[in-house]
């Protein structure tokens, strides 16, 4: 059976027993994470780009320990993987190397360039929501302060993993000019 209708009623169960409306601030905020998850998913489905699919696979994984992070909370007799130091340190390397391989940016830049790359953008958007929806459940709930961290840099990742795909594929930036 692929149905409880345990959640008929607005429901949901966190990681662990405990029972919250579905609006409740934590699950906003680990449903964001999965929305970020799906649409990565959408864009290595539509990526053959060399580069871009492993990174963003490990991205993935990392976001599955972030969503279940948020899921369970910190006192919950649960065991589950947490979002620590070492995730956020790792989406930093990878920013760096990014970075390393980009000329430096004086501008705002418009989103879009190739499929891919504003794909890209779409999902660091996404990534910033997620972010503002952990800070949110975080005033009231006990969450791992780890959490808004990660995703603040995943964003900038996401942001220059778009620019170094539209500059692979050809696609010159659009400043803004207001």
């Amino acid at each position: 059976m692929m149905y409880t209708r345990r959640g008929d009623a607005g429901e949901t169960s966190l990681y662990g027993s405990r029972r919250v409306r579905k609006d409740d601030p934590r699950v906003e905020a680990y449903g964001a994470i999965d929305e970020l998850n799906s649409l990565i998913g959408v864009v290595i489905a539509g990526s053959k780009q060399k580069g871009l699919v492993h990174p963003l696979e490990e991205v993935q994984r990392m976001l599955f320990i972030a969503g279940g992070d948020a899921a369970t909370e910190l006192d919950s007799p649960q065991k589950v993987p947490r979002i620590d130091k070492s995730h956020t340190k790792k989406v930093e390397k990878m920013t760096d190397e990014l970075l390393s391989k980009l000329p430096p940016l004086t501008n705002f830049i418009l989103p879009g360039g190739s499929q891919t790359g504003a794909a890209l953008q779409v999902a660091r958007a996404v990534c910033r929501r997620a972010e503002r929806r952990l800070v949110t459940a975080s005033r009231s709930e006990g969450m791992n302060p780890e959490l808004p961290p990660f995703f603040n840099r995943l964003s900038s990742y996401l942001f220059n993993l778009s620019r170094w795909t539209n500059k692979r594929k050809g696609k010159k930036e659009v400043v803004w000019k207001g």
